[in-house]
């Protein structure tokens, strides 16, 4: 797919990797759908960033909102390419806590948000993308979702975000079966320890200390290495059904 005159929605976008892939795709002539939660960052990217790039407050777990950020991205650039799935949330506490057992609304609300809310925004995209004409290839458009090395080496205080990110890898590649028929891609970034907005509020010693797990390059990674990968998805049709670490080789410990 060529970035080029695409239309992508992309969620949590006003900030993180989500901003960062709106700056990179913007940037290389698409038009994007930021989606992010109102009172976000979405309305300033919008005036800084010009006519290619539009904003609808929306949350990702709300059937009408996401629904209705789709109709606006059609009714603005005309249809849907992609669908960059950024938003999520996170919280770190133990399965037992000294105050007794782990809450079970904190455990459902990260996985509505970051399971449910992903495949809530995959299945109305995907609505949209099967209308579109075939390009050259068939493709009718490109699904990103955001997952995490948690997913697989989930640290101490993890179960909810691990589950949540383990869902999301493990219903990329059956999502990508059911919609290959119809010239739609799906792949999955999993991030490991990244410079985001919620890293910036940690102390220097412990962002350092962060940085040092990583075996190479040892520092946190940026947020436009993960746009730049996002962009090389969209642009290489031979990538489908996978999910990609982009972790410099970390391997997280228990804690």
């Amino acid at each position: 797919m060529q970035i080029a005159n695409s239309v992508a929605l992309v969620t949590g976008g006003a900030s993180g990797l989500g901003e960062a892939t709106v700056r990179t795709l913007a940037g290389a002539g698409g038009r994007v759908m930021i989606l992010d939660r109102p009172g976000s960052a979405g309305d300033a990217l919008v005036a800084e960033l010009g006519d290619g790039v539009a904003y609808a407050p929306a949350d990702v777990i709300d059937e009408g909102q996401v629904a209705a950020a789709v109709a606006a991205a059609v009714e603005r650039f005309g249809t849907v390419h992609a669908a960059i799935n950024c938003a999520g949330v996170g919280i770190a506490m133990r399965t037992v806590t000294r105050e007794g057992a782990h809450p079970l609304d904190l455990f459902t609300k990260v996985i509505q948000v970051n399971l449910i809310g992903t495949f809530n925004v995959i299945r109305l995209a995907a609505t949209q993308m099967v209308k579109n004409t075939p390009n050259e290839e068939g493709e009718r458009g490109v699904i990103v979702n955001t997952a995490s090395v948690a997913a697989f080496d989930g640290q101490i205080g993890q179960a909810a975000y691990s589950a949540s990110k383990g869902g999301v890898v493990g219903m990329t590649l059956p999502i990508a079966r059911d919609l290959a028929s119809l010239g739609i891609r799906v792949l999955t970034i999993a991030p490991g320890t990244f410079d985001t907005p919620m890293l910036a509020m940690a102390p220097e010693p412990l962002r350092q200390a962060l940085a040092a797990q990583i075996p190479f390059p040892s520092r946190l990674g940026r947020p436009s290495e993960f746009a730049a990968l996002v962009r090389h998805i969209m642009e290489n049709v031979m990538l489908n059904g996978e999910t990609i670490r982009l972790d410099g080789a970390i391997r997280m410990a228990p804690k």
